[in-house]
């Protein structure tokens, strides 16, 4: 097996165990995302439920060879989508009396990490391959 493929099948377990992880919390704990969840997202309850569910056919759809091409995909868009979540959560919670030096190592760790979640949910989706490598597989 090549060394490309060892890494690929470890950030698609990575990200199945991650997203796993978080869709059961937007199903068991919706109340902690509604709190972080901006004004303007209409119906929020609804909206965390269906994140929730998103979160786990994308870590479930990783694991099949059949839809890990579009598993993949589906997490790189999600990924994007709730970016201005993660931001608005890190005004809230930066912008408050006394944010702990916890609160600013999580932010500033997370937010400039969003765009590599996206990148490796791509690799791991078999949407793209190591940088400067040509594709490899056929689809």
């Amino acid at each position: 097996m090549k060394l490309i493929e060892i890494h690929r099948r470890r950030v698609r377990a990575g990200l199945a165990v991650l997203y796993l992880v978080a869709g059961v919390a937007h199903l068991v704990l919706p109340n902690q995302f509604l709190k972080i969840t901006p004004g303007w997202v209409p119906d929020a309850s609804m909206v965390i439920l269906l994140t929730g569910i998103c979160e786990l056919a994308g870590a479930v759809g990783l694991l099949w060879p059949s839809t890990r091409h579009y598993a993949g995909i589906g997490i790189a868009l999600y990924a994007a989508c709730v970016f201005p979540v993660n931001i608005k959560h890190a005004i809230d919670s930066l912008g408050g009396p006394s944010p702990s030096a916890l609160q600013w190592a999580y932010h500033l760790t997370r937010l400039p990490l969003q765009p590599m979640v996206v990148w490796l949910a791509l690799f791991a989706g078999e949407v793209i391959s190591w940088p400067f490598l040509r594709r490899t597989f056929e689809r």
